[in-house]
């Protein structure tokens, strides 16, 4: 009996650049060879017959102690931010630990069977237990054979809107969060938050994480928090560690004082993340007509080269009581409220929702379908991210670590006309 050459082969997948189809042989996890021909031995064969083979899906913005919370205590009838914030204060009362690892662990179960095999969620630190983090710490830890999780340390009320808050932020570092967050527009006042931001990047270098704002997330024109996050990153030089999360404020930004910002972006190479589908949601509730779209300048921070990644924030809580974890659905509404329709503008929200997501988490090092990489792919039923964006297209395959995660049969329409 011949020794197989590889614990896993992919067979006849369809990469981008490649115009041939392409094998790829995968050993103790990593990618070991990727070649139009290779020897068949291997404990397992999967044949692709020509479909996609991508990097996975990377979900660079969500909230999972909140997943799975829609409608409890009570829905969010206004729609809005502060609603949400508010019924998300009396629900986070009863958060145990178990709850919150229930939720967590169903809705990366359904994000990975969707293609997801990287997530950063924020965990809300403003309760004195800190119920959530230790939850999530368990979470990150159970499911690392098959999942990286980031767990962003986020004071959902704001570092100084009550004496503990700051405390309980550097205690999450302390307990092993990965990145630290803040939220400066929701602070008592403007000044609080350009503190607040100063004292996020004091704690990141403190405890060499990554820094992950809520920036701006509101319709105010006069709510400017990036342009102190970009200064902070300038004068530190993190630029890279830095993310910039919704910005929607710079939608409604005068175009003088934008452009002038642009500039020191530029300068700052901070990340940014968008999140389609809950900012056009909750945004612009307060305007009659014309309705803003709520969101970011997202194709031109992306056509001036910054990095822009996608994210689905909330997954069916107060603040959105839909979603499903499919991270094309995020790419293909993008698409849509930020204008990017050409063909390779369609290929930038794709990137969106891999490699820049990648980038965005600090990880490309060990992300990508490149020989000596992890074996962490998907195949999809398409043959390129055009086509995946413009179907949804099924995640059929997903392999993570070097192993065959799960399967899912594209559905099949059997016309009877």
């Amino acid at each position: 009996m011949e020794t197989p050459f590889y614990d896993l082969l992919i067979r006849n997948g369809r990469l981008l650049g490649e115009s041939q189809l392409m094998n790829i042989g995968i050993v103790g996890g990593q990618i070991s060879t990727i070649a139009p021909h290779l020897p068949h031995q291997a404990t397992e064969t999967i044949d692709v017959q020509g479909k996609f083979v991508s990097a996975p899906f990377v979900e660079s913005h969500v909230h999972l102690d909140s997943a799975h919370t829609a409608g409890e205590p009570r829905w969010n009838e206004s729609g809005t931010l502060f609603e949400g914030i508010q019924i998300w204060g009396d629900r986070k009362q009863n958060l145990t630990r178990e709850d919150v690892k229930d939720r967590a662990l169903k809705t990366l179960r359904q994000q990975a069977s969707q293609g997801v095999l990287w997530v950063r969620s924020h965990v809300d630190i403003s309760e004195p237990g800190l119920n959530a983090l230790k939850a999530l710490l368990e979470v990150r830890e159970a499911v690392k054979s098959w999942m990286t999780l980031q767990i962003v340390a986020f004071p959902q009320d704001g570092i100084y809107s009550r004496p503990e808050n700051e405390r309980l932020l550097e205690q999450a570092l302390e307990m092993g969060a990965d990145v630290v967050g803040g939220i400066p527009h929701y602070e008592l006042t403007r000044e609080d938050g350009v503190k607040s931001v100063e004292r996020v990047f004091e704690l990141a270098q403190k405890y060499d994480c990554l820094i992950d704002f809520h920036c701006d997330e509101i319709d105010d024109d006069q709510s400017r928090f990036l342009e102190v996050v970009s200064a902070c990153a300038i004068r530190t030089g993190l630029g890279e560690k830095v993310t910039a999360s919704h910005t929607t404020a710079f939608g409604s930004y005068n175009n003088a004082y934008a452009y002038k910002l642009m500039g020191f972006l530029d300068r700052s190479q901070i990340n940014f993340i968008a999140n389609p589908l809950i900012n056009i949601t909750l945004q612009g509730r307060t305007d009659t007509y014309p309705k803003r779209r709520g969101v970011t300048r997202v194709k031109e921070l992306w056509q001036r080269g910054l990095n822009v990644s996608l994210g689905h924030d909330c997954i069916q809580d107060p603040w959105y009581s839909l979603g499903t974890g499919n991270m094309l659905e995020v790419a293909n509404m993008a698409v849509h409220i930020c204008q990017m329709t050409g063909r390779s503008e369609i290929n930038a929200c794709y990137d969106m929702v891999t490699k820049n997501g990648a980038k965005t988490l600090n990880c490309s090092a060990s992300y990508g379908v490149e020989v000596g990489k992890p074996a962490n792919l998907i195949v999809l039923d398409a043959e390129s991210p055009y086509e995946t964006i413009c179907k949804r297209a099924t995640v059929v395959y997903v392999v993570a670590q070097g192993k065959l995660l799960a399967t899912t049969t594209a559905p099949q329409v059997r016309w009877l006309g």
